[in-house]
C-alpha cells in the first residue's frame, strides 16, 4: 500500500468537503459516525484532516488511520517515550495539560490515551471524549508511555535522574537532549554514531530529537541549530514524525520563525499539510498565529493550506482573499472552514470557533494585523470586520503592538480603532483587560509605544488582573528603556 497516495486522497476528500461536495459529505457520514447527524454547514467548518484520513482508512478496511499507517509502513510496534527532563513538576504540568486539552487537542492526544491507558484500549475517539478522565488517568498514561506501571515508579526514576550526575550514562536520549541544549554538534554526532536508534526514538509527549532540536534552535545560534537538525536528518530522523499532539518538526520551525530550518525540512520531504492542535492546524497556521511572516512567506510559497480567510489575510494574499468572498461581503464555505487550531499550547484557554461570519471576518483582520499585511485591511473592513473586535485573545491593534507592526497600528488608529480599548491576550493568568500600550511595553517596542502615546494612549490605564499600568508592565518584563520612557512622561 502506498501511504503517500492514501494521504493525498485524504487531503482531496477534505478539500471536497470544505467546498460543500454532496458526495464527499456522504462519504464522511457513511464512514464516520461522529458526523452522521451534523449539518452540512458545521461539517464544512469543523472537518479536519484526521477525519478524512479516518474515512479513507475505513474505506480501505482498517479500523483507524493509525492501523492503516502501521500496515503501510510495515510496523505496528509501540514506542515508549524516553525521559529527557528530570523534573517531576515539569512532568506534572504535561499531565495537567492532557487533562485540560483532551477535548480540543486533536486526534493525536486521543491516540495517546487509547494506546497507553488500558481502560481505553480499542475505544473510539468519541468514547474517549465522553468518558470521565481524571488527573490520575493522565498520570497512568504518562507512566505507561514511559515504560512504567505506575506514576510512583515514573516519579522514582525521574527523581533518581535528577539526583545523579551520571544520568546521561543510563539514559542516552537524556544525554542527546543535553547536547541539543548545549549546541554541541560534535557530541550529538558521536551519540548518533554509537546509538543510531536515538534518531528515531521519542521523548516525553512523543517528541523526537528532531522535533526538540528545531524547538531549541530558536533560543540559540541559528547556524548551530540548523547543523543539529541536518545531523539528525542525516542519521535517519523521520522529518514527519509527529509528537502526541500531531506537532511535526515543520510545525516547530514555523512556531519559532526558523526559515532556514523550515527550508531544510521541506527539502527533506516535510508534510506542509500536516495538522496539529485542531483542524486546519498546518505549519503555516502555526506561523501565522504568532505573526511570523518570514517563515509564513516561505511556507505559503509551497502551500496555503487550509486556504481559509484567516490564512489568506495572514499571508496578505489578495488573490486568495478574493476567492474567499462570493461578493463584497458574503463568504464562501471554504473561507470559514478549517479553523479548529486556535492556540499553540495548553496555556491558552479553551475556545470553540463558530460558523458566525462576523467572527471569521474579525479573526481574519486580527491575523492580517499580526503579520503586518496592511494592504488587505481595507478589504476586510469593507466586508464588515470590526476594528475593535476581540475574537480570540487580542484585538487587531493589540496584536499589531505585540508583533511591532508600526504601519498597521497607525492605519488602524487612523481608521477608527480605539487606542485605549481594553481586551484579552494570551493565557488567562496575564492577559485580562490589557491595552495595546500594555503589550507594546511588555515586548519592549519603544517606537510603537511612542506612536501609541502620540495617538492618545493613556499610560495610566491599569489592567484588570494585576492592576498594573504600562510602565509597571515594562518593568516586570525588564524592558528598562520603555519603562524609563513611560516614567518620564507620567511624572
Amino acid at each position: 500500500m502506498n501511504l503517500e497516495q492514501q494521504k493525498k486522497q485524504a487531503r482531496e476528500l477534505l478539500r471536497a468537503i470544505r467546498i460543500g461536495s454532496a458526495d464527499a459529505l456522504t462519504r464522511l457520514r457513511g464512514q464516520h459516525v461522529r458526523w452522521t447527524y451534523v449539518d452540512d454547514a458545521i461539517a464544512r467548518l469543523e472537518v479536519a484532516l484526521h477525519d478524512t484520513q479516518f474515512v479513507i482508512a475505513r474505506e480501505q478496511g482498517f479500523a483507524s488511520w493509525t492501523k492503516l499507517k502501521s500496515y503501510a509502513e510495515l510496523s505496528s510496534a509501540h514506542r515508549h517515550s524516553r525521559i529527557f527532563v528530570a523534573d517531576m513538576k515539569w512532568m506534572a504540568d504535561r499531565v495537567r495539560g492532557l487533562v485540560r486539552t483532551r477535548q480540543s487537542a486533536g486526534p493525536a492526544a486521543l491516540e495517546q490515551i487509547r494506546e497507553w491507558h488500558p481502560h481505553f484500549t480499542g475505544c473510539s475517539d468519541e468514547e474517549i471524549r465522553r468518558a470521565p478522565f481524571t488527573e490520575a488517568d493522565a498520570r497512568l498514561v504518562y507512566a505507561r508511555e514511559h515504560g512504567f506501571d505506575t506514576w510512583d515508579d515514573l516519579s522514582s526514576r525521574v527523581n533518581l535522574l535528577a539526583s545523579t550526575s551520571s544520568a546521561s550514562a543510563t539514559e542516552p536520549f537524556f544525554a542527546a537532549f543535553q547536547t541539543l541544549e548545549s549546541s554541541d554538534v560534535v557530541a550529538l554526532e558521536s551519540l548518533l554514531q554509537n546509538q543510531p536508534r536515538l534518531a528515531k526514538e521519542r521523548g516525553t509527549n512523543g517528541n523526537t530529537l528532531l522535533n526538540l532540536a528545531v524547538s531549541i534552535a530558536a533560543k540559540g545560534d541559528p547556524h548551530l541549530g540548523l547543523a543539529q537538525v541536518e545531523t539528525l536528518l542525516a542519521a535517519g530522523a523521520d522529518v514527519n514524525d509527529p509528537n502526541d499532539r500531531g506537532w511535526t518538526p515543520l510545525h516547530a520551525a514555523a512556531y519559532a520563525n526558523q526559515s532556514a530550518i523550515a527550508a531544510a525540512l521541506i527539502q527533506h520531504g516535510a508534510d506542509l499539510d500536516a495538522e496539529a492542535h485542531g483542524s486546519g492546524g498546518t505549519p503555516l497556521i502555526a506561523a501565522l498565529f504568532w505573526g511570523h511572516r518570514e517563515v509564513a512567506d516561505l511556507l505559503g510559497s509551497h502551500s496555503a493550506a487550509p486556504r481559509n480567510l484567516r490564512a489568506a489575510a495572514g499571508l496578505g494574499n489578495q488573490e486568495l482573499l478574493e476567492q474567499c468572498f462570493i461578493n463584497e461581503k458574503s463568504l464562501t464555505s471554504e473561507a470559514c472552514a478549517g479553523r479548529g487550531f486556535y492556540r499553540p499550547h495548553s496555556g491558552f484557554p479553551d475556545w470553540r470557533p463558530s460558523t458566525d461570519a462576523q467572527e471569521v471576518l474579525d479573526e481574519a483582520l486580527v491575523w492580517a494585523c499580526k503579520s503586518g499585511r496592511t494592504h488587505v485591511l481595507d478589504r476586510l473592513v469593507r466586508a464588515g470586520a470590526g476594528l475593535d473586535a476581540d475574537p480570540y485573545r487580542g484585538t487587531p491593534l493589540i496584536w499589531a503592538a505585540v508583533c511591532n507592526r508600526m504601519d498597521t497600528a497607525e492605519w488602524l488608529i487612523e481608521h477608527g480603532a480605539a487606542v485605549n480599548r481594553k481586551a484579552t491576550f494570551g493565557g488567562l493568568t496575564h492577559g485580562q483587560g490589557v491595552t495595546a500600550l500594555h503589550m507594546a511595553a511588555q515586548y519592549g517596542h519603544l517606537s510603537l509605544v511612542r506612536l501609541l502615546v502620540q495617538k492618545g494612549a493613556d499610560p495610566k490605564i491599569k489592567d484588570d488582573l494585576y492592576r498594573a499600568d504600562a510602565e509597571s508592565q515594562a518593568n516586570h518584563f525588564r524592558q528598562t528603556i520603555v519603562r524609563d520612557y513611560l516614567g518620564s512622561i507620567t511624572k
